[in-house]
């Protein structure tokens, strides 16, 4: 059995599109399958809980689950899932983004992809990351639940500063939903950027790794823990991530002007800026930041609170892939 959350407003409307050539390859090869569709934030994560909570289910040897979205469509699934060792993930990915994805060497045809998925076989294993909410206060994002919980899972990255600041203001812009339609969702990102480079706050930030050696920075841009290679669309901020190491490619930038930052951004890209002055790198598995004042976080571009200290931990091969 496969049981399918489908995120029909993907990519404008894509995601529809996708689940019906999906539905029909199900009916070809007379494999049993159950479907639902999201209808607005948070639902990914409802349906997902609901699932993997009952009994039933958890008696299957391996719950397999297709997600049919975005980044953030798949972020929420996860947020749902009560035992990852039970659970296999088929991702297709139509979102603005798709950083997840971008390491994994998926199929270019959607076909291919799908065939990939209905062998459903686990392919790899690869990390996860837990980020813990040591406190939380307000104003929330439009996105945030009423019900927050105090840590959030991640597959792709997450971050305080700059980076959640760009997701958070994207999530509201209009010019995203625009710039999807005509296939350059990544525009969004990057223009959001250079606003909130110019304009963000540069306060004090305290970076603790596990070896228990702190990194202080009197003005803080942006501390990011990578899985992956890349995030907010393509910027390559850790190209030597391994994806199943355990342990997250830590980045953080800071004690420089906005105007360097945004020389650095172009060089992101490509994976190469170490080198520029203020731009720092650690491979740890677990970390705590502090800031000095309330501060965006984001899990995998989802944004929902702000907060001053936040952990990180690295939780090597919890997510069990079918692609």
């Amino acid at each position: 059995m496969y049981y399918c959350i489908v995120n029909p407003a993907a990519r404008s409307g894509k995601g529809k599109d996708i689940w019906k050539k999906l539905e029909q390859k199900f009916i070809e090869k007379k494999l049993e399958y159950k479907a639902a569709a999201t209808k607005g934030p948070g639902d990914a994560t409802r349906l997902a809980k609901k699932l993997t909570a009952r009994e039933e289910f958890m008696k299957e040897l391996s719950l397999k689950i297709v997600v049919i979205g975005g980044d953030g469509t798949l972020n929420e699934v996860l947020n749902g899932i009560a035992d990852f060792e039970k659970v296999l993930i088929g991702y297709i990915p139509i979102g603005s983004s798709n950083d997840f994805a971008r390491d994994l060497s998926y199929p270019k045809k959607t076909d291919d992809l799908i065939e990939l998925i209905l062998r459903g076989e686990m392919v790899r294993s690869i990390d996860l990351g837990r980020l813990t909410f040591n406190s939380m206060t307000a104003p929330m994002s439009r996105l945030h639940d009423d019900n927050e919980t105090p840590s959030r899972i991640f597959d792709v990255s997450a971050g305080i500063g700059f980076d959640a600041a760009v997701c958070e203001e994207a999530l509201s812009s209009g010019a995203k939903n625009f710039f999807n339609k005509i296939g350059l969702g990544k525009l969004t990102y990057g223009s959001i950027a250079i606003k909130q480079l110019l304009g963000a706050p540069k306060v004090p930030c305290i970076i603790t790794p596990d070896n228990g050696e702190s990194i202080h920075l009197d003005k803080f841009i942006l501390v990011t823990a990578m899985i992956h290679h890349y995030e907010g669309g393509g910027f390559k901020f850790a190209p030597n991530a391994d994806l199943m190491d355990g342990k997250f490619d830590l980045v953080y930038a800071g004690d420089m002007p906005s105007l360097r930052m945004i020389f650095a951004l172009p060089f992101s890209f490509f994976g190469n800026f170490y080198w520029i002055k203020g731009i720092g790198h650690h491979t740890t598995a677990k970390v705590n930041i502090k800031t000095s004042i309330p501060m965006w976080v984001h899990t995998d571009g989802e944004v929902s609170v702000k907060s001053d200290d936040i952990t990180l931990e690295c939780l090597r091969q919890k997510l069990r892939l079918m692609n």
